[in-house]
């Protein structure tokens, strides 16, 4: 038995040895899972943040982490087209924290839920001597088929909301996801895949790839780069557009007429970038500011098992 190096090998582990159920619509392999009901669907996602791997303190205020608890399940919602409607938050606290530090971190729940009209609707608490452990699941509902990552034909646009590689100056705190931004776009068009950047836009556009049995090829020059980037020194600021991850923007794909509908009338005000075009093979590549094309790396986050 071939022993799973990291969490992308045990979700496709467990994909494969467990078994679909007729009541769950789509399962393991996208941002959310889709359960029927009635005539609307329905989505849940669920996240967990360890102190110690996705933040630290006093780095980091107790409001602003269960902002980001909420906010990064909300983001998966949105990338599946769906409206978040209900969150259940479990929460595993350190035994050395006060009244104090439980309060903000539970208005910063609270501050969350209430910005997007989530109800928090449950969960469970319990103590150790560990460090913060949180849980959000989140329930959403389709107002319309889900957006997939297996649904990218060749001769797609890829998209890309806002602007990447500002997540490790703070901005994987502080990010709003874009859920106004999924709505509006199902109003106009239709994509054909979507994922929201978590992992880096390497590693989420490589989701898609061999979710869709498609390759791609990306224009450095119109990847959207954070100014903040250009100010980190130790890295360049298109690797970490790349790969830095926890952008929690929207990459998505639409046929050439729907990206040129968009491009000519944006939806929204947010920053909107054709990045790339969906091609018939399996290679992902990247065309440089001097016209080279070379493969595109495979770069992000990757929880490795220990």
């Amino acid at each position: 038995m071939n022993v799973p190096a990291n969490e992308f090998q045990l979700i496709d582990s467990i994909r494969r040895r467990v078994p679909p159920h007729p009541a769950v619509e789509l399962g393991i392999g996208d941002d959310a899972a889709c359960m029927a009901a009635g005539d609307q669907g329905r989505l849940i996602t669920t996240d967990m943040l360890m102190e110690g791997v996705h933040f630290t303190f006093p780095s980091s205020s107790p409001h602003a982490v269960a902002h980001k608890a909420i906010n990064v399940n909300l983001s998966d919602i949105a990338a599946m087209g769906g409206i978040p409607t209900a969150a259940f938050v479990s929460i595993c606290w350190p035994g050395n924290r006060d009244d104090k530090f439980r309060e903000e971190f539970c208005l910063g729940l609270e501050d969350a839920c209430a910005r997007f009209s989530v109800s928090l609707a449950g969960g469970d608490t319990n103590s150790w001597d560990g460090p913060l452990v949180v849980s959000v699941t989140v329930v959403g509902r389709l107002e319309g088929k889900p957006w997939l990552r297996s649904g990218a034909r060749p001769g797609d646009w890829i998209f890309v909301t806002g602007e990447l590689g500002g997540s490790l100056a703070g901005r994987h705190l502080d990010f709003v996801p874009r859920v106004a931004e999924s709505r509006a776009l199902r109003e106009v068009v239709s994509p054909t895949s979507m994922i929201d950047v978590s992992d880096g836009l390497s590693a989420d556009l490589y989701h898609i790839l061999e979710e869709s049995h498609v390759g791609a090829i990306l224009t450095a020059e119109s990847i959207p780069i954070a100014p903040v980037a250009h100010q980190m020194a130790d890295k360049q600021p298109l690797d970490r557009a790349l790969a830095d991850g926890e952008d929690f923007e929207l990459l998505f794909t639409v046929s050439p007429e729907e990206g040129r509908k968009v491009l000519t009338s944006p939806p929204f005000s947010t920053r909107l970038s054709h990045i790339g075009e969906i091609t018939s093979n399996t290679d992902a590549v990247l065309r440089l500011s001097t016209g080279t094309v070379v493969p595109l790396a495979r770069m992000g986050w990757l929880h490795p098992l220990h």
